[in-house]
């Protein structure tokens, strides 16, 4: 059978229609052009998390004594204090400041962190102590840290402190 140009055009025309049907909005009306997005201004970038490794020290320096027959280094005028009980074979870290009961304390050194509890003490002056076996690694761990150590204790601000030869001095006085 042969085409017509009438039998292609009745094939044709609805093809054609529902093509130029599908452009258009329901109802005959032109879609309306979608108005340009914003483009969303980048983030801020994130603050960085301090690093206690990079924060200033507190200022201060350490001095070493014999204190009562007990090896003793002072930081900062007796902000933080190691002490030597030889007869005992212990090393207090006393903390100067006002606190009752028991005080969460964390040590931080570049090779370890180490949380502990400290016992608040009224005489003679107020501090928070921290007894240690003289073998504890903490001990090790403050005496060979990179520069410096950091001693966090509930309520009172954090010490950024130098690992100077007064903290090693006393450790070994008590071995």
């Amino acid at each position: 059978m042969k085409a017509t140009p009438r039998h292609a055009l009745t094939f044709a025309l609805p093809i054609a229609l529902t093509l130029l049907a599908s452009c258009s909005e329901p109802g005959g009306q032109p879609r309306p052009t979608p108005a340009p997005s914003a483009i969303p201004s980048p983030l801020p970038p994130p603050t960085p998390q301090a690093d206690w490794r990079q924060t200033p020290l507190t200022p201060g320096d350490w001095q070493w004594g014999m204190v009562n027959g007990q090896s003793v280094a002072r930081f900062a005028g007796g902000t933080l204090e190691l002490r030597c009980d030889r007869r005992g074979g212990t090393i207090t870290m006393l903390r100067s400041g006002s606190a009752s009961g028991q005080i969460p304390v964390t040590i931080m050194t570049s090779a370890l962190t180490r949380p502990l509890n400290g016992v608040a003490r009224s005489a003679p002056v107020p501090a928070v102590a921290v007894t240690f076996p003289v073998r504890d690694p903490i001990l090790d761990a403050m005496a060979f840290s990179r520069g410096r150590f950091a001693v966090e204790m509930a309520g009172l601000p954090t010490l950024y402190v130098p690992s100077w030869p007064e903290v090693s001095r006393v450790i070994e006085d008590c071995r």
